[in-house]
């Protein structure tokens, strides 16, 4: 019985692995596939997970891989299970007392439910529970296994995982002193993005963002000191993670996280991203990665809908999903045209019209060809995908928004501009205003204790909760070098140099080939100053720090840690020869998608993880992807949640209004 977890994993083979890819590979190989029995002719078994567990199960592995390591049935702890006394038990757990007593309920006693039981926890076990599970001998003798797995976190992407604190920022954000629901929010965080370094076996240097006080009359509140209570509580769990020494944990530095809060950058959550896959989640109504598709009936009757998901299995969509709309559109019409140009049966059922064709019309002959439509239902489902998108952008005005919205963060526009706007579009959407008023007041706080904003969101016609998200814009600006001290009461006000009122400046070296592609989140130059070096030791002190001024006065031996050499992780990042997939080169099946997605990867540089309390964004997750190529180090974004526009503003309005409930917040 082991309470640790293995030494490695992943040890030889020449293959390059990202986050999502150790993550499934551990769920499969490391946890179901050592749970068989060797001198049994049956080794199907079931598995039990708890409401979390499913979930980071169901992140990062497909049901058919789960069927493929001998599971027969998946259950959920707390539900009433039929009895199995001739099939394994596999549970995948958090270590809590309800789950503890429910497996003590299962397994304990004259009948168990199943014949014995292999017991993954998510995250370390408390001793009081290690106890209480020692006590009973009649489970322990049906115990095949019992072993931390440290992986509590949901990898939602190849280089993104979140810890699913979705209330995160009503909980750290809406009062002014640190509650009890704060406090757990933040040991939750903490706790899952610890075993994110465990599970891969890193040991980071960690960083965050300091709060500042410019002097004296300047009180520091506890929303400011968010990234460094949860850089405290991530460095105590490494701290003993470092401790067991069964655990093999690295010694020595071996990749850099960054901790950041939402006040670094207040534009990304709600200013219009114009990439495919931003779009897709803004504009459509999608259910996470799900999008329900029309699709011609085969009888002639009406469309039939169609659930597809949105992930890195589509060839087509890892192509695009980064690209701006307009490209998307563009290399998607190429695509059908060059299938067409290769295809004699299409091109003669092309040739009755004559002319140019539209996109629409390729794909009306691709499917036409019956034999074709394995290979080209992905491509169509993106065809109309993209059509849907152009011409909600067409209706909505949306170019015309997204142009001033851009105006305003780089301090090209103003609030004549926006009046203007206003009064010359008032059948504008309602989100286009709310959002274009959001960044109205990020970009001009000084206008928050004026009637200029009021008049704003009047000539808007925005509704009460509308004018609650414009002012809890407020909320999220932390401390930062364009704020001085106020003597207002309220302890967040804004108040920044009227005379420019722009929050980016353009990149240098980066021209755009598209139309409002020139906004860029703030974690690109964060991440770019990170990898160089070149990040300020006091703006951003590192925990790792043996100096008793760790928290950014005195950072000499901070620098000398950070300039150390790299050192290799752990977790070697090749894939094992008994983890390597089966050969499938077809280009579209999950593993030939992921083998292909990293095969640039082969020599990468140390990780970086960058971690946002309070939400991160697609622009940022796009960014995080840019870099890495870019600097040939695998960037990964980690946050409580990932979220679109609504879903941001949702909670936004949340920080105030207590009226709203759960309810009320669609996720």
């Amino acid at each position: 019985m082991s309470m640790s977890d293995s030494d490695t994993s992943s040890q030889g083979g020449s293959e390059y692995k990202n986050l999502r890819q150790i993550t499934r590979d551990r769920l499969l190989y490391e946890m179901l596939r050592s749970a068989k029995r060797p001198d049994s002719k049956s080794n199907w078994k079931v598995l039990i997970m708890d409401k979390v567990t499913v979930k980071i199960m169901s992140c990062s592995c497909k049901m058919a891989d789960i069927t493929d390591e001998g599971v027969s049935l998946v259950e959920d702890i707390n539900k009433r299970r039929q009895p199995l006394p001739t099939m394994d038990a596999v549970y995948y757990i958090q270590p809590t007392k309800e789950n503890v007593v429910m497996l003590m309920s299962d397994m304990a006693g004259r009948t168990p439910l199943y014949r014995d039981a292999y017991v993954f926890f998510s995250s370390s076990v408390p001793k009081e529970l290690v106890n209480y599970i020692k006590k009973e001998q009649s489970l322990k003798s049906r115990l095949r296994a019992m072993k931390e797995m440290n992986l509590e976190y949901f990898a939602i992407d190849s280089q993104c995982f979140i810890t699913d604190n979705t209330m995160a920022l009503e909980e750290l954000y809406g009062n002014e002193e640190m509650t009890r629901k704060g406090d757990e929010c933040l040991n939750i965080m903490a706790n899952r993005i610890a075993t994110v370094f465990a599970s891969l076996l890193e040991f980071p240097f960690v960083r965050y963002r300091a709060a500042k006080s410019l002097d004296t009359s300047t009180e520091t509140t506890i929303r400011d000191l968010i990234p460094t209570k949860l850089a405290a509580a991530v460095w105590n769990c490494l701290m003993k993670y470092k401790s067991i020494k069964s655990f093999n944990f690295p010694e020595r530095e071996t990749c850099e996280l960054l901790i950041l809060d939402r006040s670094i950058d207040q534009i990304a959550p709600i200013i219009h991203e114009w990439t495919y896959d931003a779009m897709c989640h803004d504009l459509l109504n999608m259910d996470g990665n799900k999008y329900v598709h029309e699709v011609a009936s085969k009888t002639g009757g009406l469309p039939e809908k169609k659930e597809v998901l949105l992930e890195d299995h589509d060839p087509v969509w890892l192509e695009l999903r980064h690209s701006h709309i307009a490209d998307a559109s563009e290399r998607l019409h190429d695509k059908m045209t060059n299938f067409v140009s290769k295809n004699k049966a299409a091109q003669m059922h092309g040739s009755r019209g004559g002319g140019e064709l539209s996109t629409r019309d390729l794909q009306k002959m691709v499917q036409a060809l019956p034999q074709y439509s394995e290979q080209i239902d992905k491509l169509s489902l993106h065809v109309d995908i993209a059509a849907k998108i152009n011409s909600l952008i067409r209706e909505s005005g949306l170019k015309e928004v997204g142009q001033l919205e851009q105006d305003l963060v780089f301090g090209d526009a103003g609030t004549k501009e926006v009046i203007n706007f206003l009064r010359t579009k008032p059948d504008a959407p309602r989100e286009s205003k709310l959002r274009l008023l959001m960044i109205y007041a990020a970009t001009h706080p000084d206008k928050y204790d004026s009637d200029k904003l009021k008049k704003l969101m009047e000539l808007a016609r925005l509704p009460r909760d509308d004018t609650t998200a414009v002012n809890n814009m407020r909320f999220l600006e932390g401390s930062s070098d364009s704020k001085k001290s106020s003597i207002s009461s309220f302890a967040l006000k804004f108040d920044v140099h009227k005379k420019k009122h722009g929050l980016r400046k353009d990149r240098t070296g980066e021209e755009s080939t598209w139309q409002l592609s020139r906004f860029y989140p703030v974690i690109e130059e964060l991440i770019e100053k990170l990898s160089k070096n070149e990040l300020p030791k006091n703006d951003y002190p590192c925990m790792n720090d043996p100096s008793p001024t760790f928290h950014g006065r005195s950072q000499s031996e901070s620098a000398k840690t950070v300039d150390a050499p790299p050192a290799h992780s752990m977790r070697s990042r090749r894939a094992a020869t008994w983890a390597r997939p089966r050969d499938s080169e077809d280009g579209y099946s999950s593993d030939s998608i992921l083998r292909h997605a990293s095969s640039d990867f082969k020599k990468m540089g140390r990780r970086v993880f960058v971690f946002i309390v309070g939400g991160a964004t697609r622009s940022e997750l796009r960014v995080c992807h840019k870099l890495t190529n870019k600097l040939k180090r695998e960037v990964v974004l980690g946050s409580s949640s990932l979220d679109d526009p609504p879903q941001f503003i949702t909670k936004l309005k949340l920080l105030t209004a207590n009226e709203l409930s759960l309810d009320d917040l669609e996720i």
